[in-house]
């Protein structure tokens, strides 16, 4: 009989369906890199289906709290795994870690893909009692059950340095954006407003960003999902006639706004979990030709203010952030150079077919191919 055919098992009890790192970049790539191998995805209330040669499986779906999540759909997302038989096992979520170990005592390879920087998103979580504690336990516990898998694989280069401290095999993944999802078309129109596309909320540095534009010549366009209650709260700034709200846009939506705006924003606070992230958002819209006005973290400063894409504003500041938009808005020609550098870096260097070679490299090394 000819050997059986390596199945490659991902986990996740918190991801939804399709998710672009799990899904689309990282099972897709295996699954077309390694058409010998069975790359199967295991997921909570999701619909059971081959799609891009990945084979996804469901347990039930996640409900009640996040506790009750955390212990019955990781125990389930366990389960259906072990029936699964893999012989690598690569893991989505910090609750996972908790099943690690139980994995390769049954002689598994086990790869701990670490999205977050955990650690320092809890103490960005003012609503949580004893964070700094919860945060040093975490990544104690966290560093331990490392230890002792095969791989860690970090979605930036600070979780990758901070992980390589205990466990050698650890390399960045970093999530940049796929060449076939984005538009790289240069439009003609005027472009005449600046945009902000994406999640809305007041630690993202909304509400500073909305106070700036009373300061401004131009408008914003700000597109993604706003609570009503959020909405009430802007709507008492001086800056909100010159927002355009288009709530949750479709992907054409999205590339049409980009099309006629001179400049992107992310203005993230400086929350521990947001000074060394790096928000997929800030590719998009180099990948459209448009500069970014980002906030002054020394990493973004490394790649937007030194690469000569983009401008770096004290995020808490609405002068700051007024000021760059205006400069921009008054000199287009350099903000059409900034525009091309970016889309020319995305192309070139900051795209998921460069991390893609990452990820196969650490397959192949477990592998022993």
């Amino acid at each position: 009989m000819p050997d059986a055919p390596m199945k490659i098992v991902h986990l996740s009890s918190a991801h939804p369906d399709r998710d672009v790192r799990i899904f689309l970049k990282e099972c897709c790539s295996l699954a077309s890199r390694f058409p010998e191998a069975e790359v199967h995805l295991v997921l909570s209330g999701v619909e059971e289906r081959k799609e891009a040669n990945v084979y996804i499986h469901s347990v039930p779906a996640k409900t009640g709290s996040r506790l009750r999540r955390m212990w019955y759909t990781v125990n389930q997302v366990y389960r259906k795994g072990l029936e699964l038989d893999g012989d690598l096992y690569h893991l989505h979520d910090p609750e996972l870690l908790r099943i690690a170990l139980k994995l390769k005592k049954r002689g598994k390879k086990v790869i701990y893909d670490a999205h977050e920087d955990l650690p320092r998103q809890l103490l960005g979580k003012s609503y949580l009692p004893f964070k700094k504690v919860l945060s040093r336990f975490f990544e104690r516990y966290e560093n331990w059950v490392v230890r002792n898998l095969d791989a860690v694989i970090t979605a930036t280069p600070f979780i990758r340095d901070r992980f390589l401290k205990v466990h050698s095999n650890t390399v960045d993944v970093n999530n940049y954006p796929l060449l076939s999802e984005m538009s790289f078309e240069s439009s003609q129109k005027e472009r005449s407003h600046i945009c902000y596309i994406g999640g809305i909320s007041s630690i993202r540095g909304i509400s500073q960003l909305v106070d700036a534009m009373q300061f401004t010549q131009t408008t914003l366009e700000l597109a993604g999902e706003l609570s009503e209650n959020y909405r009430l709260e802007l709507c008492q700034s001086q800056g909100w006639q010159k927002v355009i709200p288009r709530g949750h846009i479709t992907r054409e939506m999205a590339t049409e706004i980009k099309n006629s705006a001179f400049a992107g924003i992310v203005t993230f606070l400086p929350f521990p979990n947001h000074v060394n992230a790096q928000p997929n958002k800030i590719f998009e819209y180099l990948a459209s030709g448009i500069p970014v006005i980002g906030s002054n973290f020394p990493m973004w400063r490394i790649l937007l203010e030194d690469q000569n894409i983009g401008l770096c504003v004290e995020p808490e500041n609405p002068k700051s952030i007024a000021e760059a938009i205006e400069y921009l808005r008054i000199n287009p020609a350099i903000a059409r150079e900034m525009g091309e550098r970016g889309r020319q870096m995305v192309l070139e260097k900051f795209n998921w077919s460069v991390e893609e070679e990452k990820l196969v490299r650490c397959y192949k090394s477990l592998m022993g191919i």
